[in-house]
């Protein structure tokens, strides 16, 4: 077990084994504590998850890479902690007693509160389990890592959805741009919809995954290439996560989703983006 690879559900000694990714690789020695200097601009975790140890030392790592974490145990504590604090990005357990992180996900997704309803997702699910994945995404999740899991490479799709999010610190700020599509137009600074019936709410994902397709109209993206312009390179072969967040999508912006005229299937070839897509500059 090799790169860090070290944690699941009854993995105690994988957990032993984070103790030792916190220091520097091959070095030995401690990464220097740097909580002390963290800004209003570090980005803000919550980490949800029912096994303590996991938590703490989930937490301790990310924090070391200039993180700043909070940890919940439940739903009702996961709900305290938004209430206290903004939070920019959630890393949700799927098996948790109570209400489970997919009900969780599907609770803040119906939220009437805008923010908490686009709250970047990152679901922790069991190795294997297909349908914890699909159905967290199908209930808005943004991204999904299996279990057990490298802490380098959840830190990795942390930081990459918080990139896409334009939540990352230090990211650079988007110039004003809107594309319009028949009665829809896409703020990229804002990262808001607006529709003929007014916002339309967006997983991080979601709206990833429209803005890629609506730069390209008239062009068939195959599920990898969409893969990489939504997730990059840290996804696993056979991602189902095009094909069910077009299907959000389709619900969402199409007037018959089961009939689609501005996402169209190909095929064997992918997706189509089939609307004429026009691009406006707006000012500050």
């Amino acid at each position: 077990m090799s790169g860090g690879m070290l944690f699941g559900n009854g993995l105690r000694p994988g957990l032993a084994l984070l103790q030792n990714v916190t220091k520097l690789a091959g070095g030995g020695s401690a990464l220097p504590d740097i909580t002390g200097f963290m800004s209003e601009k570090t980005p803000h975790i919550l980490i949800v998850d029912d096994d303590r140890e996991i938590r703490d030392l989930l937490q301790r790592f990310l924090e070391k890479h200039g993180m700043r974490c909070s940890t919940a145990a439940d739903g009702r504590d996961m709900r305290r902690q938004l209430g206290d604090a903004k939070v920019d990005l959630i890393v949700l357990d799927v098996m948790m007693p109570g209400d489970t992180g997919l009900q969780l996900c599907a609770q803040l997704r119906a939220e009437k509160n805008s923010q908490l309803a686009r709250l970047p997702i990152i679901m922790l699910t069991a190795a294997g389990e297909e349908t914890d994945r699909i159905v967290g995404l199908e209930m808005g999740a943004d991204d999904y890592l299996a279990k057990p899991f490298s802490p380098r490479e959840l830190l990795a799709r942390i930081r990459a959805v918080l990139r896409r999010s334009g939540l990352e610190a230090g990211a650079a700020e988007m110039a004003a741009q809107v594309l319009a599509f028949d009665a829809y137009r896409i703020d990229l600074s804002s990262r808001r919809v607006n529709g003929p019936l007014g916002e339309v709410e967006l997983s991080t994902g979601e709206f990833d995954l429209l803005v890629a397709l609506a730069e390209r109209p008239q062009r068939v993206l195959s599920r990898d290439q969409l893969l990489d312009l939504t997730k990059g390179r840290m996804v696993q072969p056979f991602d189902r996560s095009i094909d069910v967040q077009i299907g959000r999508l389709r619900r969402k912006i199409e007037p018959d989703a089961t009939q689609p005229k501005f996402i169209t299937t190909v095929r064997g070839g992918g997706y189509l983006f089939a609307a004429k897509v026009t691009r406006e500059n707006e000012p500050r």
